[in-house]
């Protein structure tokens, strides 16, 4: 198994739009740890190519997404400077697979952070505030069939972000209290709390900390950390317009063309 050739398979797969089957069939060995230095050299090959890490992601952090894919933690992947959007533009549906959107609280970071021993309170201490995001997850792995190694190697399944324009101090806000509504075309399709993201948010960027110390990461400041989707992915598609609310911390859409 030649790990930057599996990372080139998925670029190609992204570049071109075109989905490989699923890494696990193809490669019945494929462990956890293979995949996270899969990812690695991906990232490696995207950075010499002059993109720029500007954050990671979490994923996994529901106890019904771990449940569906039966992990018992979460994971995580790399966000790139193009992937960003900003607030406004449209995200281009001609450009992904088969996206979804997602609801989630940004952490920026002040501080850097490295583990292993990362605390809630340690997160909290170094962060600058928190913000609403979107994440639009796709899979370069066909229809989404995925095992855990098959999404850590895809990046986590990153594909675009967007964040709000108001970043907010945590010291006067609970994250686990914290309500979320998610919006498509003018309806509510979901809603919830920030605990739902693995107790609490900030543990879950605790958790991603103290993980990325086993291959001597630390998260720097300035870096944008996605802490996990506060309720179910929804499918996106040319047309649709989302709508982003957290209680105290405004609003936030999305135009897919």
């Amino acid at each position: 198994m030649n790990y930057r050739d599996i990372a080139e398979m998925l670029a190609k797969a992204e570049n071109e739009r075109k989905p490989l089957e699923q890494l696990t069939a193809t490669y019945p060995g494929l462990t956890i740890q293979d995949a996270y230095k899969i990812q690695l050299e991906g990232i490696a090959m995207k950075l010499t190519q002059g993109r720029k890490i500007i954050g990671k992601k979490i994923g996994l952090t529901s106890k019904g997404m771990q449940k569906l894919l039966g992990v018992n933690e979460p994971d995580y992947g790399h966000l790139l400077d193009n992937m960003l959007i900003l607030e406004g533009e449209a995200c281009r549906r001609e450009e992904l697979l088969l996206p979804k959107v997602e609801g989630e609280l940004a952490f920026i970071l002040k501080d850097k952070l490295k583990g292993p021993g990362i605390t809630i309170a340690d997160v909290l201490r170094a962060t600058a505030g928190v913000m609403p995001a979107f994440e639009i997850v796709d899979s370069r792995i066909r229809d989404w069939k995925i095992k855990l190694p098959d999404t850590i190697a895809d990046n986590a399944s990153s594909a675009r972000l967007v964040l709000g324009s108001r970043l907010v101090p945590v010291q006067d806000l609970d994250l686990r209290l914290i309500g979320m509504v998610l919006e498509k075309n003018g309806e509510m399709v979901s809603s919830g709390a920030g605990a739902e993201v693995w107790g609490h948010p900030a543990a879950s960027v605790a958790w991603l900390t103290n993980k990325l110390a086993e291959f001597d990461i630390a998260l720097e400041a300035g870096e944008i950390i996605l802490s996990g989707a506060v309720t179910a992915a929804e499918t996106a598609a040319a047309g649709d317009v989302f709508t982003l609310s957290f209680d105290g911390l405004g609003s936030l859409n999305l135009r897919f063309i």
